[in-house]
């Protein structure tokens, strides 16, 4: 029980780390220090940063792939589409240091390029799927180009929200805000649904700010 604490514990400290830091600033002696554990205990657990970084990665894609589950038939309202977002920037900014360092990361972590990539993929189908959802219940008209267009600015917008958020805080990399995220992509959406859903969406989205 001893050993499964100390590693949960191992992983919980170098997320925090990477997050308030950029995990490219974080060694196995600054986790080991934080702990008030010797390098020789964190290494029976994990013999590299690496390794740590891969299980925090296990965690995530579990996450997101169960979140991104979305099923072909569903059929979402505004506020349910709201709380999937939601849950989605929320997942997003737990594990911020990868989005925040995207490109540095999987070059070094080239193991994660493709589980990353399948991430993304399913990321805009679950948007096209929720978009189409809205087409089928006609509160939403868009064209077939446009919509591929928007899936993938709703997939970029979620990649780099966290980037460009931390960008007026860089002092305090802990200071998250997903529901503005939120308002963006609520926005990015407005444009193309009917005109009642348009006013609850510039209604609504006010409560994530």
């Amino acid at each position: 029980m001893k050993k499964v604490k100390t590693r949960d514990r191992i992983l919980d400290t170098s997320l925090q780390l990477f997050n308030s830091l950029g995990e490219p600033n974080v060694t196995t002696l600054l986790i080991s220090d934080e702990l008030e554990i010797s390098p020789g205990n964190l290494y029976y657990h994990f013999k590299s940063k690496g390794d740590i970084v891969e299980e925090l990665f296990d965690g995530f894609e579990a996450e997101m792939l169960d979140l991104l589950a979305v099923p072909e038939d569903v059929e979402i309202s505004l506020d349910q589409f709201g709380f999937f977002l939601h849950m989605l920037f929320e997942a997003v900014a737990r594990y911020r240091f990868m989005y925040q360092d995207l490109v540095n990361v999987l070059s070094r972590y080239s193991q994660l390029q493709v589980r990353f990539r399948r991430i993304l993929k399913k990321k805009t189908t679950a948007f096209r799927t929720l978009c189409e959802s809205f087409r089928g219940q006609q509160t939403m008209a868009i064209e077939e180009a446009e919509l591929e267009s928007l899936c993938e600015q709703l997939t970029l917008t979620v990649c780099y929200w966290s980037s460009f958020d931390t960008l007026s805080h860089l002092d305090n990399r802990e200071s998250v805000d997903p529901g503005k995220g939120v308002y963006q992509m609520l926005h990015l959406i407005l444009p193309y649904m009917a005109a009642e859903e348009q006013e609850q969406i510039r209604l609504t989205s006010h409560t994530y700010l």
